[in-house]
C-alpha cells in the first residue's frame, strides 16, 4: 500500500424525506442567496423541486434558478451561470440532480471566482484557488460527483470532453441522499448510473499497485453489491433497499474510499469521454462498451486480477491451472451483466457510431494536453486505443 492523504469533508444526509433540510443545511454553511440549479422536469415530477424550494423559502433564503442542464454537459450553461452569480451576487450553489448538474454547479462555482473564461482551469492555464460553496440534492445514482474532488464538462468550442484538475477545494458542502427520489427514473438512467458506479470502481481495482488488500475487497464488495442491486432495482424500481445501495454505492465508489494506497487508472473513462463527445451517448452506456473490450486488451498483463474479480464478484469457478479461462469468463460476465440490464456492449450498439469514426476519435483525443499515453494498469497510445474501440464489436 501506498502513502496517501485521504480527505473526505463533505456532510452527508441519507434517507427518505431529508432534502426536507435543503435550507437549514444552506444556513449551516453561512449561505444566504441561492441560485439553484437543476436539468428539466423531472425533478418537479418527483417532487424533489418542491420540497428543496420549499425548504429554501422556509429558512427565509433568497434564490434564484438556472434549468436546462443537459447530459453530457455543456460549457454554454456554465458561463450562463457564472455571469448570472456575477449579476445577482450568489453565494451559495445547490444541484438538484445527478453527476451533470453536479458538475456544472461545480464549475459555475469555481469559474464565478476568476476574472478569466473557467475553460481555463481545463487547459491548465489556470489553477484552481477559490469556489462558491456547493451543497447537492442527488436525484440520481450514478456519477458520485457528490462526494468528489472533479467535475467533467464539454467545451462546445471543439467538442472536447474534458475534466478539470482534481481540487479538494470544489467537494460538495454538503450532498443530501434520498433513494426514494431515483424510484421514478427511467429504467435506463438506473441501468447507465449502475454502470457507472461500476467502472468508477474498475479504475481503481485493476491497479499495478501490489498488497492493498483492504481497498480490494472493499471495491469487490461494492461490485457484488451493484451486479445484485442493479436488476432487483430496475425489475422493482418502488424497492426501496436496492435503491439506497445503488446511491450509496455511487458515493463510496467515487469519493475515493476504494482508491487509497493505489495508483489508479481511468483508461476506460478516457476512451469513453470520446464515444460521448462524437455520439453524446450516456456516459453509463459508453463506459459499457469499452470497459470489457479494455479488459480484454490488457488482460494478459495481469490475468490473475481479472481471475480475482471473476471469482469473488462474480461466482466463477478458480481455474489454477489457467487462470486466463477465469479471467475471460469474468469478463464475459461482466458484459453479460451490462446487456441483461440494457447496456450497449459494442460500438455498434450505440446509436450513431461507426468503426469508420474511430480514427477521428484518436485524433480528438490527441487534442487535449498530455493526451497520449493515458492509464497506468497497460499504458495507452493511439494505436492501443483504435484496437480497444475496434476491439468492442469482436
Amino acid at each position: 500500500m501506498e502513502n496517501f492523504t485521504f480527505y473526505a469533508p463533505t456532510m452527508f444526509i441519507f434517507g427518505d424525506g431529508e432534502e426536507q433540510k435543503t435550507g437549514e443545511l444552506v444556513r449551516h454553511f453561512n449561505g444566504t442567496k441561492v441560485l439553484l440549479v437543476y436539468g428539466g422536469g423531472s425533478v418537479k415530477k418527483n417532487g424533489a423541486y418542491d420540497a428543496v424550494t420549499a425548504s429554501l423559502d422556509a429558512a427565509g433564503l433568497a434564490w434564484e434558478e438556472l434549468s436546462g442542464v443537459q447530459a453530457n454537459p455543456r460549457s454554454g450553461i456554465v458561463y450562463k451561470g457564472i455571469e448570472q452569480v456575477r449579476e445577482e451576487g450568489f453565494d451559495f450553489l445547490i444541484a438538484l440532480g445527478g453527476g451533470s448538474v453536479i458538475d456544472t454547479a461545480k464549475a459555475i462555482g469555481f469559474g464565478a471566482c476568476y476574472d478569466g473564461d473557467f475553460w481555463d482551469f481545463f487547459t491548465g492555464r489556470a489553477k484552481i484557488t477559490k469556489s462558491l460553496p456547493v451543497g447537492v440534492v442527488l436525484t440520481i445514482a450514478a456519477a458520485g460527483s457528490e462526494g468528489s474532488d472533479s467535475c467533467v464538462i464539454t467545451q462546445e468550442r471543439g467538442n472536447l470532453k474534458w475534466g478539470c484538475p482534481k481540487t479538494d477545494l470544489i467537494r460538495p458542502k454538503f450532498a443530501i441522499l434520498d433513494p426514494r427520489l431515483t424510484c421514478t427514473l427511467p429504467a435506463s438512467q438506473t441501468a447507465n448510473g449502475a454502470a457507472d458506479i461500476f467502472a468508477h470502481i474498475c479504475e481503481r481495482y485493476f491497479s499495478p499497485t501490489p498488497n492493498v488488500a483492504l481497498t480490494d475487497r472493499l471495491c469487490e464488495a461494492l461490485m457484488k453489491t451493484i451486479v445484485d442491486a442493479a436488476p432487483e432495482a430496475l425489475a422493482h424500481p418502488d424497492a426501496y433497499s436496492p435503491r439506497a445501495d445503488l446511491m450509496w454505492a455511487g458515493m463510496l465508489a467515487h469519493n475515493n474510499s476504494c482508491g487509497v494506497g493505489r495508483v489508479q487508472d481511468w483508461a476506460s473513462h478516457q476512451i469513453e469521454h470520446e464515444l460521448s463527445a462524437f455520439y453524446d451517448c450516456a456516459h453509463g452506456a459508453g463506459l459499457a462498451v469499452v470497459m470489457p473490450a479494455w479488459m480484454e486488451y490488457v488482460m494478459d498483463h495481469d490475468p490473475m486480477r481479472f481471475a480475482r474479480m471473476a471469482v469473488e464478484v462474480f461466482g466463477c469457478a478458480m481455474d489454477y491451472a489457467h487462470p486466463e479461462n477465469t479471467a475471460r469468463e469474468g469478463i464475459a460476465r461482466l458484459r453479460a451483466f451490462f446487456k441483461g440490464i440494457g447496456m450497449p456492449t459494442a460500438l455498434s450498439d450505440v446509436e450513431g457510431a461507426k468503426a469508420e469514426d474511430i480514427p477521428a476519435m484518436v485524433d480528438h483525443r490527441a487534442e487535449k494536453p498530455n493526451g497520449f499515453p493515458f492509464g497506468s494498469f497497460v499504458k495507452i497510445g493511439p494505436e492501443e486505443m483504435a484496437e480497444i474501440l475496434r476491439g468492442t464489436d469482436l
